[in-house]
């Protein structure tokens, strides 16, 4: 969390008072029969307020504490060496953020608010004293890196198969399924990133986004009013998404040979 200036964002003293992925490091969500102020219980110590645009942490800040998201919708962020913004992911309410740079000296990355937001703040001495006396608690910050790293692995997935229509897909069914698990429409949903935001993140130019999203509506597919998306045909951007595993499964097409061999058809 930067100290310098004016980015700085007011912290309260508030425990958390819902369910996310730290479920148990909060006097208000303690497991059943833990005591509070049992040792551990209030990892969570403060609540860390963000107006959209404000920065979290910056890159090379040192690791102090890692968050969780009550409201509101994060961005992390890299600079390449010619200067443009790198998407490394988007948090919504439940994540976790700065869990990736837990074992690391300072962040990874940046981290910035794409709408105002609410988080609930774990110092990292803390958050690891409640991780060794409650074993709930533990599982639970293996399962969230275990998520974050398969949504990277997804990701590398989507680059190296993936067309620029499947990847846009793949992508708003991500937001559906998260806005379903999280209690929300997974039809019809607000898109709190920019168009360039989700280019950089699923690796296409903002030109090449705003053409597919167009072709999606075109197709009847989706409806675009201004950043909310309704998604009208579920099954059918399913299977667009599905094209990529169903080749990558697929049997490789054989050449007959002179004398009734065949051989495998070249890459």
């Amino acid at each position: 969390m930067t100290q310098s200036d004016d980015r700085q964002p007011q912290r309260e003293a508030m425990p958390c008072s819902t369910c996310c992925q730290m479920a148990g490091a909060c006097p208000d969500c303690a497991p059943a029969g833990q005591a509070r102020g049992a040792p551990g219980v209030e990892a969570a110590q403060r609540m860390v307020r963000l107006r959209k645009g404000e920065f979290l942490y910056l890159l090379g800040d040192p690791v102090t504490s890692v968050y969780a998201i009550r409201v509101g919708t994060i961005k992390t962020h890299v600079t390449t060496e010619d200067g443009r913004t790198q998407v490394v992911a988007f948090h919504f309410p439940g994540d976790m953020v700065g869990l990736d740079s837990l074992a690391r000296p300072h962040y990874a990355s940046y981290a910035t608010a794409l709408e105002d937001t609410k988080l609930c703040l774990f110092t990292v001495d803390a958050l690891r004293l409640a991780a060794t006396t409650l074993a709930p608690l533990g599982r639970q910050l293996l399962l969230a890196l275990d998520g974050q790293l398969q949504r990277a692995r997804a990701v590398q997935t989507m680059l190296a198969l993936m067309t620029a229509e499947e990847r846009l897909v793949t992508f708003l069914l991500w937001l559906a399924d998260g806005f379903a698990l999280r209690g929300f429409s997974s039809s019809a949903f607000v898109l709190r990133m920019s168009r360039e935001e989700i280019g950089s993140y699923i690796g296409l130019t903002l030109e090449t986004v705003s053409r597919q999203f167009s072709r999606l509506a075109d197709g009847g597919l989706i409806t675009v009013r201004h950043r909310t998306i309704t998604l009208l045909d579920k099954p059918a951007l399913r299977a667009i998404a599905a094209r990529p595993m169903i080749l990558a499964h697929a049997p490789a097409p054989r050449l007959r040979m002179a004398g009734g061999a065949s051989a495998p058809a070249k890459e």
